[in-house]
């Protein structure tokens, strides 16, 4: 795992000093080694930075940025290939020869050999930056299911690329231009959806793709290599139940064993769930030695999910290690946070997954996630409301959902006390714009309409998430089309960002074993009774839990992966309410209604409303504004 920053100026104006500035920022994410490279070709001056987190071959000869033996090629890449001695072998057998065990070589030598379809025959997480000197083209590419990030600014005959923003942000010519659509984005959502970025002309590589930079034309194309959605829109698997848990079972195996490939020591985080228990429990079973796993608890018993951690890892038998959370680790992590998510980021469970991150770091140097098992095999509650709701509308005679529309609109105009309901102002939304795009778009939401039109100053809506679901075609069924929906916006924005920036922040790389592309395509294409079955949530993946870890132990109401934010924010976190959230804070922009916020803080303090999540991103919104506008 590393941090990659650079550009391609044809103004010729950015120089070796912009660039180590930049490649600096990313200390935290490579602090092992670091180098820069400048050229300068006909049109363009071309800077690629590294900073270096050594996984992979950690001699120095896996060093970056690195060169293709006649120096013709040059490549920066964060991430790893996890297959990559099977291509080097095939590699080997058509008569390249290597100076290095790095997979990073293997990258090199298999674009010369296969040209830029060699992303195909990758395992992996990986961005990487390729610049080709004899074909003038750079190559700004990013895996298939948006693991490992990837930002780029194009504007004035520049374009600036990054890990993170925070190392665009430090390039003289990068204007700070706010992206009035992402601010809608992110009251919405609680993150801003790719390819936006909370700044103008700055954009996130979207998963499955590559930009292509034509250096002699001073061209920018953006490309597609791979698309989940072709996998959802091919026609379901017509297979057993048995064939399915026998299948996922050999990918699962083959897809976490890959993750275990390192040269440092690796372990697994343990929450108690089902997708950490099924990567802890196949791992432990395929391993010679006890392997290590992390969990995070909670002093209050609500948010306690380490006693169930511990349990499975004593039955599955791994080297298991706990660590207690207490309120005053939080208050520290807090603070860091706008450093930390470098545009407005609203999960709060950045918070215990930046402080499991930071305890795992004392023991290994690798640590594999279970992200994606919910969006992938259907694991949160709320598909099976939606379902309801969905064959409701379906069942219901357009007639009789006029009716319920009409007394809903008129009830909310004879008493406008209602207005302050959110759950009847929701009901009003969905009547009035159902369909299935609708639904679930504002099944996601943490703002109605009305409400976020009241708070911010400059609404803009023309940006909604569930525009993506007119792409999905009419063959699949609802939950293939929720679930889809959740891969491509939830799962890559939200979970991903949060657990790449937590882990990097203290220099831990973070694997997702259940977010290997085999295993994507092929649940992609099961039939949803086999994900979602007469109400069960992860039908399939519980099948396969249960034949490692009894029902007795595993079976229990689902709890989520986060912290007592309520309970905090009303004690121990409430002096920042106060500074972050009022009318001075918000004069500094004029993009929120300072009055409605305040009242949106008032009641929550008061007990009025129970629902934090608006302040808590009121709160982020504005500590991302101090630190970097």
């Amino acid at each position: 795992m590393c941090g990659i920053t650079g550009f391609c100026d044809f103004n010729k104006k950015l120089t070796r000093e912009h660039l180590h500035r930049a490649n600096e920022t990313l200390y935290h994410r490579g602090p092992d080694s670091g180098d820069v490279a400048l050229f300068e070709a006909a049109n363009a001056t071309v800077g690629l930075g590294h900073r270096r987190l050594s996984i992979m071959d950690v001699s120095a000869n896996g060093n970056q940025p690195m060169y293709s033996d006649d120096q013709s090629v040059v490549i920066i890449l964060n991430g790893e290939i996890y297959n990559f001695k099977e291509i080097r072998k095939d590699l080997i057998s058509l008569g390249h020869k290597f100076h290095s065990d790095s997979d990073t070589e293997v990258v090199i030598k298999a674009y010369q050999q296969y040209g830029i379809r060699a992303v195909d025959k990758f395992i992996g997480m990986f961005a990487f930056v390729l610049y080709d000197r004899k074909k003038e083209l750079i190559y700004l590419f990013r895996d298939r299911p948006g693991v490992k990030p990837l930002y780029y600014y194009h504007h004035n005959n520049c374009l600036l690329f990054a890990s993170e923003l925070k190392s665009i942000y430090t390039y003289p010519v990068f204007e700070k231009n706010i992206n009035e659509q992402a601010v809608t984005l992110f009251f919405k959502y609680g993150y801003i959806r790719a390819p936006h970025t909370i700044f103008k002309n700055t954009f996130k590589v979207r998963p499955g793709h590559y930009i292509k930079i034509d250096l002699s034309s001073k061209k920018t194309e953006e490309c597609k290599y791979w698309d989940v959605l072709e996998h959802y829109n091919k026609p379901k698997l017509r297979i057993s139940e048995n064939e399915a848990l026998d299948e996922i079972e050999r990918l699962f195996t083959s897809a976490f064993q890959y993750r275990m490939v390192s040269d440092v020591p690796v372990g697994v985080f343990l929450s108690g769930g089902y997708d950490s228990s099924v990567v802890s429990a196949i791992l432990q079973k395929t391993s010679t030695s006890k392997i290590k796993t992390f969990t995070i608890g909670f002093h209050e018993q609500k948010w306690n999910e380490a006693p169930f951690a511990k349990q499975i890892a004593a039955h599955i038998g791994t080297d298991h290690h706990e660590y207690y959370c207490t309120t005053k680790e939080a208050q520290d992590i807090f603070p860091r946070l706008a450093e930390i998510y470098d545009e407005p980021f609203g999960d709060s469970s950045s918070i215990p997954t930046t402080l499991v991150s930071q305890f795992a770091r004392k023991h290994v140097t690798v640590s594999l996630s279970a992200d994606g098992g919910d969006e992938i095999f259907a694991g949160y509650t709320r598909y099976y409301f939606l379902n309801k709701l969905n064959n409701y509308f379906e069942k219901t005679p357009d007639a009789l959902l006029s009716i319920g529309k009409s007394l809903t609109n008129a009830s909310l105009q004879l008493l406008p006390a209602l207005k302050r309901v959110h759950k009847v102002e929701r009901l009003s939304e969905v009547l009035n714009t159902y369909k299935e795009s609708g639904l679930i778009d504002i099944s996601t939401r943490h703002f109605n309409y009305p409400e976020i039109s009241r708070l911010l100053t400059r609404y803009d809506d023309t940006i909604t998430l569930g525009n993506d679901m007119g792409v999905i075609n009419n063959e699949n069924d609802f939950i293939n089309k929720v679930l889809a929906f959740d891969y491509l916006t939830y799962m890559v924005d939200d979970i991903l960002t949060k657990v790449d920036r937590a882990t990097m922040s203290v220099a831990l790389e973070g694997r997702e074993p259940l977010l290997d592309h085999r295993v994507i395509e092929f649940v992609s294409q099961l039939p949803s009774h086999l994900k979602y079955n007469n109400g069960q949530t992860k039908y399939l993946l519980k099948k396969l839990v249960h034949k490692y870890i009894p029902r007795e132990i595993m079976d229990r109401p689902k709890a989520g992966f986060s912290f007592p934010m309520r309970e905090w924010l009303t004690t121990d976190l409430k002096e920042h309410l106060f500074y972050y959230i009022n009318e001075k804070q918000f004069a500094k922009h004029d993009l929120i209604n300072g009055e409605r916020a305040m009242t949106i803080r008032k009641e929550f303090l008061e007990g009025k409303s129970r629902r934090e999540v608006p302040v808590w991103l009121l709160l982020m919104f504005q500590m991302w504004w101090n630190k970097w506008m």
